[in-house]
């Protein structure tokens, strides 16, 4: 059955123009196309940038912490007691008033002493400021060597075609590394999430994960490489001023974090906002028809990127409300403004994708 839809989902006629089919991304003639087997390559790169996450957090995120001054707050353990601790893993974290008085029963304790104790007991899950600075170091490196891969990609093909070598018809080392890294790293934040700072939008984070590697996956699959390439580049250019403006967030910057999320505004508007529609779009909706009768696989693709062209509109007027808070200061902290907005995480994660 698994066969059978497989071969019905991948119909030449839904992803090819008439004239076309998976026979013409075949090599031949020195010409060097995408393979969906290509694509195992990304779990190994996952698990290198797990041990790599490993040893950077250990070897340079916490010194830079260090460095920086994040400093930990002392929290008070809450007592072991096993009826409370069972109800507080197994039941919930937030009691109702009715739960308190039956646990009051159960343990002798008053209605302010196991209140105060599940108060205890949250803080104790509660991440340190020092994890929350690791991962968004760790975040901030990937991200802006990932632009700079992105960079020296776009450049290759640049030079390629000065070459006379067309890199519309033949796969070039570095957009196949781009494409492997950049899927081998949210396959990483896939394996991690388990482990990582658990936030609200916890499912959001694995929704946009997932989606993320599906994304990458088909436009590597369909040989949509040179469109991926530069769409991955839009949102790399952006997403590292955010984790740097996070990393002073954590280590009590203010000054420093919130005009740095300022230039992320600036950025993140230019890129997303400018090029990628009246350049990026713009291109994958006129360009093929003039070769091609448009297809399934042209108005699945162009879709996906208006969709998402709708989700950086909405997520641009957030960022710039935040932004002005930031600048008046009616705002603290970029965590703050966030833990109210798990919904605007969602579609964040999904502009990312």
């Amino acid at each position: 059955m698994l066969v059978e839809l497989s071969e019905w989902f991948w119909q030449e006629r839904l992803w090819f123009p008439e004239g076309l089919g998976w026979a013409d991304l075949e090599d031949r003639d020195g010409r060097v196309y995408a393979k969906g087997r290509d694509l195992w390559v990304a779990l190994p790169i996952a698990l290198v940038f797990l041990i790599i996450r490993q040893i950077f957090e250990r070897t340079v995120a916490t010194p830079l912490a260090s460095l920086l001054g994040v400093k930990e707050t002392v929290r008070l353990k809450a007592p072991h007691i096993p009826s409370l601790e069972s109800y507080y893993c197994r039941v919930t974290k937030n009691p109702t008033q009715s739960s308190v008085a039956s646990l009051c029963k159960q343990t002798g304790y008053s209605e302010r002493q196991v209140q105060r104790w599940f108060r205890r007991r949250r803080n104790q899950d509660r991440p340190s400021l020092l994890k929350k600075f690791r991962e968004a170091s760790w975040r901030f490196t990937f991200y802006l060597l990932a632009f700079i891969a992105g960079l020296a990609a776009l450049i290759d093909v640049s030079t390629a075609s000065s070459l006379h070598v067309n890199p519309h018809k033949t796969l070039l080392p570095s957009q196949y590394w781009y494409y492997m890294i950049e899927l081998g790293f949210y396959g990483s934040l896939l394996f991690s999430v388990a482990s990582d700072v658990k936030r609200k939008d916890f499912k959001e984070q694995i929704v946009h994960h997932v989606a993320t590697i599906l994304l990458i996956s088909f436009s590597w699959c369909v040989n949509y490489i040179r469109a991926g390439t530069l769409i991955m580049l839009v949102h790399d250019s952006s997403d590292y001023f955010l984790e740097s403006a996070k990393m002073f967030n954590y280590a009590g910057w203010r000054n420093a974090c919130n005009y740095i999320f300022i230039v992320f505004a600036a950025v993140f508007i230019v890129t997303r906002l400018i090029f990628f529609p009246f350049w990026i779009i713009y291109w994958t909706w006129v360009y093929p028809v003039t070769i091609y009768p448009p297809f399934f696989g042209y108005y699945f693709f162009n879709g996906l990127l208006m969709v998402l062209q709708c989700l950086h509109i909405f997520w641009a007027v957030l960022i710039i409300r935040i932004a002005i808070r930031f600048l008046t200061n009616n705002v603290t902290t970029i965590e703050e403004e966030a833990e109210h907005r798990v919904l605007l995480s969602l579609l964040y994660y999904c502009s990312t994708a």
